[in-house]
């Protein structure tokens, strides 16, 4: 009988959030990830933490919004720009 592996064991065993990306098939710019990996890394895992994803819907869930919170601090705050840097939003 083999044996499944849950979703948190397959993200305990992601060394870079590129990999939490591709799993959870998200697109995403390098140059974004380059410059703002710590911040997305520890938004993701603090979504991890307050509330454990059952499956993956709710572990990519965590991660788009965690990429999404990100995107959103880099605009500005008086003007009523969109969020255009993620491919995946859903707030467009």
């Amino acid at each position: 009988m083999a044996s499944t592996k849950t979703l948190s064991e397959t993200i305990a065993e992601f060394t870079c959030i590129e990999d939490a990306l591709r799993y959870f098939e998200i697109e995403f710019d390098s140059k974004f990830i380059d410059e703002y990996r710590q911040p997305l890394t520890k938004t993701f895992a603090g979504y991890l933490l307050l509330q454990k994803p059952e499956d993956w819907f709710e572990g990519r869930r965590a991660l788009k919004n965690a990429y999404c919170k990100i995107q959103r601090g880099r605009l500005d705050k008086h003007s009523r720009s969109a969020c255009r840097g993620c491919t995946s939003c859903q707030r467009r």
